[in-house]
């Protein structure tokens, strides 16, 4: 069956500097895909990479699509692709072969209420206290996600007693040192959370290749792993905690929506900062998770992108506002 396809760039910047021990995000590029096939059906995908690596073998791999291919070539192709790439494509051709939204448009299901992403500047103790204050009357609990490693650890740690004496007790806690602990540091804090039942997880403290030191902290504290699920795509389906999954960043995303129709469990759903293209894909696999054995909130980062209709629910729209 022959598909026609058709590639869009975008660019748009966040609201806010988003300060990690990786680096400052601040800005989104990418690009946007439409795919149709002989008889209208059509599928709508997103490609956007984090790392400028990325972006650079992306735009070579899309450069090398022909306008006009066959769904066999497309398959194939996301084997072959940077993970970033093989999202857009497996989210196109799963739409178009009606996994989702193609053939009942009221499939798309919304994203359950997302954790509250927390400034790293010193806004930070300002904002737990106005989040505090508007979740006194509501029964949903709390969660909140600190990016650390940023700062001073001794600054940081001072922090960290600020924040819990503000969150209620049933609130929920996830600190995210995005790989910029080493184990003498993480103990440190393992020591300081390993009774506190507000921690969710610590989301990465160590290095992505150092397994054998998560699993040892992992005996202590909840682990969730997040940029090894990226470097090691096996630990999927080994590591038995909990998992970040970004599916921006990973892959096809029919491989996540099938392991979460099946009830599989600790998997997290997080934001790539994406166009409202790919929000639909993140926010339906959000809503499958809440379904699942081990309901929390996602990671969507309200508040960090622009209001426009690059962000719409409509893929048409979205389309059209690049």
């Amino acid at each position: 069956m022959q598909i026609t396809i058709k590639i869009k760039p975008f660019s748009f910047n966040l609201t806010k500097n988003l300060n990690t021990f990786r680096g400052v995000i601040f800005k989104k590029k990418g690009w946007l895909l439409h795919i149709e096939n002989e008889h209208g059906q059509c599928g709508w995908g997103e490609v956007a990479p984090l790392q400028s690596s990325e972006l650079i073998s992306c735009n070579s791999a899309l450069q090398a699509i022909e306008p006009k291919t066959s769904l066999e070539n497309l398959e194939a192709l996301i084997s072959q692709s940077p993970k970033a790439l093989a999202f857009g494509l497996g989210a196109a051709l799963g739409e178009l072969n009606g996994l989702v939204g193609f053939k009942n448009q009221t499939a798309w299901l919304k994203a359950p209420k997302s954790a509250i992403l927390l400034p790293t500047d010193n806004s930070l103790l300002e904002v737990v206290d106005c989040l505090v204050d508007s979740k006194q009357n509501c029964i949903d609990p709390l969660t909140v996600k600190w990016k650390v490693a940023i700062n001073d650890q001794t600054y940081e740690l001072k922090l960290l007693k600020e924040i819990l004496s503000r969150l209620p007790i049933n609130s929920r806690l996830r600190i995210d040192p995005n790989t910029g602990w080493n184990r003498e540091q993480a103990e440190i804090w393992v020591n300081e959370l390993a009774e506190e039942p507000r921690l969710e997880w610590l989301e990465q403290p160590l290095n992505a290749t150092d397994i054998q030191g998560l699993k040892q902290l992992s005996k202590q504290v909840p682990i969730a792993l997040d940029e090894s699920l990226i470097l090691k795509p096996y630990l999927r389906n080994t590591w038995k905690s909990w998992q970040i999954r970004r599916p921006l960043l990973e892959g096809d995303p029919r491989i996540l929506l099938n392991e979460l129709e099946q009830g599989k469990a600790f998997r997290s759903i997080s934001t790539g900062f994406e166009t409202g293209i790919a929000r639909r894909w993140v926010s339906h696999l959000a809503a499958l998770q809440q379904k699942g054995p081990t309901p929390t909130a996602p990671g969507l980062a309200p508040g960090w992108l622009p209001e426009s209709q690059l962000f719409s629910s409509n893929p048409k729209i979205v389309w059209e506002a690049v």
